[in-house]
């Protein structure tokens, strides 16, 4: 599996993941499907988990719905999740793989405060296990 993501959409979610780090950050990739996925938008939502959020990230219900509908109004495709990991490694924890559903992409920003340290997008498989995506970078034409 591939996916293409835009240069300005991987730097949005660098800069939203600084801008929340030590807590993880969350958001929606939009784009379409072509002979790979390309992602070339992202919306940032807040995290609504309660509690400790430097290693757990929860989108709500009202979120997820303004994320489906914002999609149909700027006629794209929503293609999945991307989320932060301050001070881990880009690998899916076991609540991301619960929490996960099928088709998404996950893009997962590892971190630290200095820096980025990886990038690595996921897609959960018919097994119900994460597998990894390719990501390639460049400048996409919409």
């Amino acid at each position: 599996m591939e996916l293409l993501l835009d240069n300005h959409a991987y730097q949005d979610i660098y800069e939203h993941a600084r801008k929340t780090f030590p807590n993880e950050c969350c958001g929606f990739l939009y784009g379409k499907e072509h002979e790979n996925r390309v992602i070339y938008q992202t919306l940032e939502i807040n995290n609504v988990m309660q509690g400790d959020q430097r290693d757990k990230f929860q989108i709500g219900p009202k979120d997820y719905q303004y994320g489906e509908k914002y999609a149909r109004q700027n006629n794209i495709d929503l293609l999945g999740i991307y989320h932060s990991h301050p001070d881990h490694p880009a690998y899916p924890s076991e609540f991301d793989l619960r929490m996960a559903f099928p088709y998404f992409s996950y893009i997962i920003i590892s971190l630290d405060r200095e820096k980025m340290l990886d990038i690595k997008s996921w897609q959960l498989s018919e097994e119900q296990s994460f597998e990894e995506e390719v990501i390639h970078f460049a400048k996409v034409v919409q």
